[in-house]
């Protein structure tokens, strides 16, 4: 209950970004607590002035009765200063207190500038005799002194550094906490040498190194309370941990890594022998540059994953970057240091996460970058995958130059139409198409079946899903290019079977029912497996589910429901006016049907099903051709003129209204459709096409073929018409689809027309024109 009075000089510091204050106070005196007032909000309490500083000014007295004591203090406290380089001012100062300020003085003051302990100064500020002050006071000058012998002993050839090393405070700042204040003072002083060690053995580029040092220094002379010394510790602490020339071995062996990629994904040729090759040239060359990929197909074809397979194929790091819905080019490049919260840009810190200078960085969803007001990410992500500029990267935070030319970049897309073109450019681009039926059943097959049964606690004794069943799963309850809705159709099926199975184990463990059901079939119909509400009551809780539970078409039905898709391309040919065309979308391949009517109106072309200005032109381009056409082919409307449009409307709808549809590849499915109008005549249920026209006549290459081809192959339709100079990508397609189709390769749309109808479309005879020759 004793404390020390002082007057309050001075308060510095802040509360960002800890709370840090400094108090500078002067004593006055001790004093001890007779009764404590109130506690909140401070406290307040009646107190007794223990000692009075006006005694100070009778020496003399206090002096005589001390004797010896107080001389031993001053003797010792004179042998310590002199140990000290006088040429400091605080200590030539101290030296004149000693001789200036009374004894009595002298125990307070050298106790607060010598190193003691917290404990040790309250035993000093609670002994009020004089007496009892000296005596606990000298031997703490001893052991000072005996420390300073020790340090100067040990360090002889650094004297004059040792004399400034001693722990001193001139100024007697007096603070609450002050110990566990000087601690953390000291821890940090220690963190920041450790700081500046780890940048000195650090490998970074010379130029990174003298921005570091030149950052030390600052942090040193900066005091903790100002804001700028968190950031620039950060910023330190960053460039230490930055991997500058930390690099993985890469595995060479192209015969394991073939191995590895084929059991990782089936399929995908071209992304395998692209992964293949560079392997082969990294072993020729060790310094080769990271090369930059783009895979580019629908959703759901392993485009991401197969990332991941050739990281571990390399024996190297991943890491995945989302840039969908990304629009501020700061996420890219990083923000300066200037702002409050500035941070580095994602390429530094997957850098920083992986511990590398050459991982497998996946830029995922490049073709959905947004602008804003933040600027491009897109235009930001030039110079990261640019194999001429990356070695120089220059991220705003680091504000120093990072090699990235050891990095392995990946992008994803779905769409080449919405990545700049200067973006593109700078991209290997791979197209990863979708998959063929058969390819979907071997994937199933091999990875998609066993996840799901080890997802949901299934071995292979308790289910089995024929090929027939996965076929019909693929064909009447998907229609996608990729294998995740085919993913979750498998887990529905395995959800039901794990129901039965748990009911099955419940009823066997009944002793009264064990021997229920000895006399049904050794298998039990697939449909009282996956149907619980088709069986009866009795016979649900008496006889569990043989295993395996096979899984047929009755099961499919039961489980996922009727079937959501059916082959609906005969019953839609049943008439003159419908044409089936071949349409490419980001999602993969997809058939399209053309529907034409007419009536009787002013000679008008509408155009329904949300189109595109180009198809709209196409529409334009084949009504115009058929008319300048019509003779030829003996096409005449419903009045039997020549004249396709005299009192006639013609309508012209795309079904999936909902769906935008754009593209000149639609022009020979239109021409068809009209001519099977105007003729009266069924184009074939089998016959898909695609192609672009002219005003002469001529089919044009379209693309996306390879897409188109494995959409109708899916639809079940046999034969394919595409423009001549197409026939180029049909060695991308697998043998086994070019078997199962037959490909006719159009110049005109008389060569289309012709495969279009049964018997061909042929050009009539004009007997008129032969006639007046004669």
């Amino acid at each position: 209950r004793i404390g020390t009075a002082a007057l309050a000089v001075q308060v510095v510091g802040s509360n960002w970004p800890k709370p840090h204050y400094t108090l500078l106070v002067t004593g006055l005196c001790r004093f001890q607590i007779l009764q404590l007032l109130k506690e909140k909000p401070y406290p307040v309490a009646e107190v007794e002035q223990l000692d009075r500083l006006e005694q100070f000014t009778n020496g003399h007295k206090t002096e005589e009765e001390l004797g010896e004591l107080s001389e031993q203090f001053y003797k010792y406290a004179v042998q310590l200063v002199e140990m000290l380089d006088m040429s400091v001012p605080a200590v030539a100062k101290l030296r004149r207190l000693l001789d200036n300020l009374p004894r009595e003085a002298l125990p307070d003051i050298l106790t607060s500038i010598i190193r003691t302990t917290n404990q040790e100064k309250l035993q000093i500020l609670d002994a009020v005799r004089l007496e009892e002050r000296f005596k606990m006071t000298i031997p703490l000058l001893v052991r000072q002194i005996e420390g300073l012998k020790l340090l100067q002993k040990t360090r002889k050839s650094k004297q004059d550094d040792d004399k400034r090393v001693v722990a001193i405070r001139p100024n007697r700042r007096i603070s609450h906490g002050s110990i566990t204040e000087d601690e953390e003072e000291e821890e940090d002083h220690d963190d920041v040498v450790m700081l500046e060690k780890k940048i000195r053995t650090s490998s970074m580029s010379e130029q990174a190194l003298k921005v570091c040092l030149k950052e030390i220094k600052r942090l040193k002379k900066m005091p903790q309370s100002m804001p700028e010394y968190a950031l620039t510790r950060n910023y330190l602490e960053l460039m230490v941990e930055l991997p500058w020339n930390k690099s993985t071995k890469d595995r060479l062996e192209i015969r394991a890594a073939r191995i590895v990629l084929d059991n990782d994904h089936y399929a995908m040729e071209k992304l395998k022998k692209r992964v293949l090759e560079y392997l082969a040239v990294r072993q020729l060359k060790n310094n080769l540059k990271g090369p930059i990929l783009c895979f580019v197909g629908p959703p759901g074809v392993g485009k991401t994953s197969v990332g991941r397979s050739i990281a571990k194929t390399l024996g190297r790091e991943f890491h995945r970057i989302a840039l969908g819905g990304v629009c501020d080019q700061s996420d890219i490049r990083g923000h300066r240091r200037t702002y409050v919260g500035s941070m580095p840009g994602r390429i530094i810190n997957g850098l920083k996460t992986v511990g590398v200078n050459n991982p497998v960085f996946l830029l995922d969803e490049v073709d959905k970058l947004a602008k804003s007001l933040q600027g491009d990410p897109a235009a930001a992500l030039l110079e990261v995958l640019d194999p001429e500029q990356n070695h120089s990267f220059t991220d705003h935070y680091l504000n120093v130059a990072f090699d990235l030319s050891q990095v392995l970049f990946i992008a994803t897309a779905n769409t080449t139409a919405t990545i700049p073109p200067a973006l593109l450019d700078r991209m290997e681009v791979i197209q990863v198409p979708g998959y063929t039926q058969e390819e979907k059943i071997e994937i199933a097959h091999r990875h998609l079946i066993p996840k799901q049964l080890e997802l949901h606690g299934l071995t292979p004794q308790q289910i089995q899903i024929p090929q027939v069943t996965t076929l019909g799963i693929i064909t009447r309850y998907t229609r996608e290019a990729g294998v995740r809705a085919l993913d979750r159709k498998l887990g529905a099926i395995c959800r039901a079977v794990a129901v039965k199975v748990a009911e099955g184990q419940h009823k066997e463990a009944k002793p009264d029912r064990a021997e229920v059901g000895e006399g049904e079939d050794c298998k039990e119909h697939v449909t009282e497996d996956a149907k619980p509400e088709s069986i009866s009551d009795t016979a649900d809780l008496a006889l569990p589910p043989e295993m395996p539970i096979l899984i047929d078409f009755h099961a499919l039905k039961d489980i996922l429901g009727p079937p959501m898709y059916d082959m609906e391309v005969s019953e839609r040919l049943n008439q003159p006016g419908v044409a089936i065309g071949l349409a490419w979308t980001p999602l993969g391949g997809e058939i399209m049907f053309v529907e034409a009517s007419r009536m009787d109106g002013e000679g008008q072309l509408t155009l329904t099903g949300q189109l595109g200005d180009v198809m709209k032109e196409s529409a334009h381009l084949a009504i115009s051709w058929l008319r300048s056409n019509a003779k030829r082919y003996q096409l005449t409307n419903a009045s039997g003129s020549f004249d396709l449009l005299d009192n006639t409307d013609i309508h012209l709808h795309f079904p999936a209204g909902a769906v935008t549809k754009d593209g000149p590849s639609a022009g020979v499915t239109i021409v068809t459709c009209l001519a099977s109008l105007f003729s009266g005549r069924l184009v074939c249920s089998d016959v898909a096409m695609t192609g672009e026209i002219t005003l002469r006549g001529l089919v044009l290459p379209v693309g996306g073929i390879k897409d188109k081809v494995l959409a109708a192959h899916r639809a079940g339709l046999k034969r394919i018409i595409i423009p001549q100079r197409n026939e180029k990508d049909l060695e991308e397609i697998a043998a086994h689809v070019r078997q199962d189709l037959t490909f006719v390769l159009a110049g005109c749309l008389d060569e289309v027309l012709n495969a279009a109808f049964d018997g061909g479309f042929a050009v009539k005879a004009r007997l008129g024109h032969l006639n007046s020759k004669l």
